[in-house]
């Protein structure tokens, strides 16, 4: 995809207004990944160019614009200020590239083009990598970069297709659509079955070790339902905070304590008792699995697919 920008790059040249002096516009898809890779190597590696290529065409740029773009060490590249605002401008551009031809993919059945993305941590590796996996074998043509991270990245800067949410949407002004949906489970490790066993009542939490998780608001109030519709709230005590709800997974199987998490993290090893559950009759919230995408005024062929993949990877969840 990025070759077809470049191609497009030089028809925005050919048929652009006369200038004082052409500029060659293909260097700032050059510019554009180093900045956004944060090195020379990550660059020509996504161009599919040498190093060298993606270096000098850099450097000529710089030469042109009789300014200087990048700060370079040896450990990393940075953008300067005037960098910074032209960066700005070229993503500007590139997306409109990329745009035009997601719209002419949308004429095909066949999504193509680079598919960008993000997902939490926990939810992208159990269940997002896994339709990745089956996404590429279904449209080998169309390249996936996946990135897992729980912070929220910014779906209007445009190096993202869709990101995927998970739990309560606080933007009600984001373009989303409900994927699937997930329960929250109180679990303990199985050895200690037995000891979790005799906690009958939420309030009987508040002298049970606990982990809490460091990523959310507040990671100890909880309120607890019966299907009877008796409502308990609970604030829990904590001495082991941590922000990666793997890592609380692994935590509560070594016995660190009982934990609050995602049904689609510890349904396998509830299933072979490497976790056990534990107040089965009492219920937390649910949360929800969403697709949130940028505004545009059309849907390229390959989001519409994916979004689909990860909705019938849902349902398939549930059943099971």
């Amino acid at each position: 995809m990025i070759r077809q920008t470049i191609l497009t790059l030089r028809l925005l040249k050919a048929n652009s207004f006369p200038m004082s002096k052409a500029h060659n516009l293909n260097r700032l898809a050059y510019f554009a990944a180093v900045v956004e890779t944060g090195s020379f190597t990550n660059a020509a590696e996504r161009l599919g160019v040498t190093k060298a290529v993606v270096s000098s065409q850099v450097t000529q740029l710089e030469h042109e614009l009789k300014a200087t773009l990048l700060v370079r060490n040896t450990r990393k590249v940075s953008a300067t200020e005037a960098g910074k605002l032209f960066y700005t401008r070229c993503a500007s551009i590139l997306n409109e590239a990329q745009e035009a031809f997601s719209e002419l993919s949308l004429l095909s059945e066949q999504p193509v083009g680079i598919l960008r993305m993000t997902a939490p941590n926990d939810y992208g590796t159990a269940i997002v990598a896994p339709v990745v996996a089956a996404f590429r074998r279904k449209y080998p043509d169309c390249q996936v970069e996946l990135s897992l991270g729980d912070d929220h990245s910014d779906l209007m800067s445009g190096n993202l297709d869709l990101a995927i949410r998970v739990g309560w949407l606080r933007d009600s002004a984001l373009l989303a659509r409900k994927v699937g949906g997930f329960r929250q489970l109180l679990v303990g490790g199985g050895a200690n079955a037995r000891e979790w066993a005799r906690i009958r009542h939420p309030h009987e939490l508040t002298a049970a070790p606990f982990i809490a998780n460091k990523a959310l608001t507040d990671p100890l109030q909880w309120q607890f339902e019966q299907e009877t519709g008796e409502t308990a709230s609970v604030k829990l005590q904590s001495d082991l905070s941590i922000d990666s709800a793997p890592a609380i997974m692994a935590a509560v199987r070594d016995g660190a304590g009982l934990a609050i998490l995602p049904d689609y993290l510890v349904r396998d090893h509830l299933a072979s008792g490497v976790l056990t559950l534990v107040l089965p009759d009492w219920h937390l919230p649910e949360g929800g699995i969403f697709v949130v995408l940028p505004a545009s005024k059309f849907r390229a062929a390959k989001v519409s697919a994916f979004t689909e993949m990860l909705r019938q990877a849902e349902k398939a969840r549930v059943r099971t």
